[in-house]
């Protein structure tokens, strides 16, 4: 077969791919072609449009990052006048109604999120009492979306899958490239355009919701009375929702976030293992039974998590606009030109994407100043890409590529953590040639580095939690062992701290020291020492 053509049907709203539009066989049955081939199209049914003239009646539900950032950014819109709905985080049921309707041999996070919205959608069907066609009428579903070798860029075709053979066909899936910018139209129609404000405002959103996601997993491990964290942190929300559906002052939110947060009485002086969290992009961010509740079993256990922001990600993206805007331009005799992108100004390109990355960083420390998240430095990229091109090729695409070894290898070789944990999606292949492979490499280069990869398969928590416990409980050495020579170095007792710390603000719930040991309670000690 060598080719396959695309066509448009204007009058059933349809793509019609010919699957045999060269193909040298026989469309009847034979001894030589038993199957027979009829030349029968496949159609992915594109259904009715999202129009700006729905915007007054129509439902966009919202779901896939974390709490924060789908509240705030749920919040910003409905302020921008959209009507809409964050789903519940996806859980083991949302799991069960994905298997049900699903294709067999989908990658994990797709039964989450699939089933996640057929949930729902029965939910207001069977319970609320909405009609099939009013649900269908009145309600969108926003996705992200991309290319690739991962099977993210055929979810939509499993989300109508599985909404068809669960008795919503037609419901709208509308997807937001998160390549494309502000230059795209989300879904069909023109009821969701991108202009530079709205990506700008949903872009800060979701930062705000990265810098109170840090500022919460710095706080809530070493919280002195329990649960306190939790109640602030729902206040946070509130404030910053508040602010972005009443068109108030979100520089104002941010400063009495600050605040609130201020009240929270820490001991920093307790002895955490700290645990950084890598891997998938879905499986390490949820905060559901998508990846077993993995953050909070491991403050519960006794550790401190180390997310991985959204803002890292949009950094990575950046950088292999970068990466891949050099490697074109070196390319000679393609494009019609002596080199690489003919037509496409070289410099301004470049400079685009500079901008890009400088306008992110300043709009993240920007807001972390304002809610008082100090210290927090990223990864430098091209750190990542140096260090990691011996064992993973930066050209290599696929979920986190070659960032999730390079950041094993910074872990270890800066001890920035005691332990890190690679959480793997069941039939994530990126993901899993990875962890599974390459790391085994790493780990043997970097003796001293606790690590371990789980795969998340909706079930067999209890599993994961056993294959946890064991490395933690090693990484719990490493931290006493950190703490202990601590004290040692700066000639201290902990009678010494405890009575140092009650005296000076470097107990206060935002202080930050510097990172001279992985585990926080070390680094304590030397602040207190200077």
């Amino acid at each position: 077969m060598d080719k396959a053509a695309k066509i448009y049907t204007p009058e059933t709203n349809n793509i019609a791919i010919d699957l045999n539009a060269s193909a040298p066989f026989s469309s009847n049955k034979d001894e030589k072609n038993p199957i027979g081939r009829s030349g029968e199209q496949y159609l992915e049914k594109l259904h009715a449009q999202f129009t700006k003239e729905e915007l007054g009646t129509t439902t966009v539900l919202v779901s896939g990052l974390t709490v924060a950032q789908d509240r705030f950014f749920v919040s910003f819109m409905r302020g921008r006048g959209y009507k809409m709905i964050m789903m519940d985080v996806p859980d083991n049921d949302a799991f069960r109604t994905g298997k049900e309707f699903g294709n067999r041999g989908q990658c994990n996070p797709t039964y989450f999120t699939v089933g996640n919205l057929v949930k729902f959608l029965t939910h207001l069907r069977d319970e609320k009492g909405l009609s099939t066609e009013s649900i269908i009428k009145d309600y969108v579903y926003l996705s992200a979306g991309a290319c690739g070798p991962c099977r993210f860029g055929s979810y939509i075709t499993e989300y109508r899958k599985a909404l068809r053979d669960s008795g919503f066909e037609g419901f709208r899936i509308i997807s937001a490239s998160q390549t494309a910018g502000y230059s795209q139209t989300v879904g069909d129609g023109d009821g969701m355009i991108v202009t530079p404000s709205l990506f700008a405002g949903a872009i800060t959103s979701l930062v705000v919701g990265d810098v109170l996601n840090a500022l919460m997993y710095r706080i809530r491990p070493y919280e002195v009375n329990a649960g306190e964290t939790d109640k602030v942190i729902e206040q946070c929300r509130q404030t910053i929702e508040a602010a972005y559906e009443n068109h108030t002052s979100l520089f104002k939110a941010m400063f009495q976030v600050k605040k609130q947060l201020q009240i929270i009485e820490v001991d920093r002086s307790v002895v955490k293992p700290k645990v950084a969290i890598i891997g998938e992009f879905w499986a390490m961010t949820t905060e559901g039974d998508g990846n077993y509740k993995l953050q909070s079993f491991l403050e519960s256990e006794g550790a401190e998590v180390d997310v991985q922001l959204i803002t890292a990600w949009m950094l990575y993206l950046i950088w292999q606009a970068k990466y891949d805007t050099k490697k074109r331009e070196q390319l000679k005799e393609r494009d019609s030109a002596r080199r690489g992108l003919a037509g496409v100004n070289i410099a301004k390109r470049h400079l685009q994407i500079w901008a890009a990355d400088k306008a992110l960083k300043i709009v993240f420390k920007t807001i972390a100043l304002f809610m008082g998240l100090k210290g927090y430095t990223f990864p430098d990229m091209d750190e990542i890409a140096a260090v990691s091109q011996d064992f993973y090729n930066s050209d290599n695409r696929g979920g986190e590529g070659h960032m999730e070894v390079g950041k094993l290898i910074l872990n270890a070789k800066k001890n920035k953590v005691n332990m890190t944990l690679s959480v793997k999606p069941f039939g994530c292949m990126p993901s899993s040639g990875v962890s599974d492979g390459v790391q085994s490499k790493i780990t043997e280069l970097y003796p001293e580095a606790i690590f371990l990869p789980i795969e998340t398969t909706g079930d067999g928590a209890v599993n994961v939690y056993s294959r946890i416990q064991m490395q933690l409980f090693k990484a719990k050495q490493q931290a006493q062992k950190e703490f202990s020579q601590a004290l040692q170095k700066s000639q201290l007792s902990r009678e010494d701290l405890s009575t140092k710390l009650q005296k000076h603000k470097i107990n206060s719930s935002l202080h930050h020291s510097s990172h001279l040991a992985a585990c926080t309670a070390a680094s304590t000690v030397y602040d207190v020492a200077r």
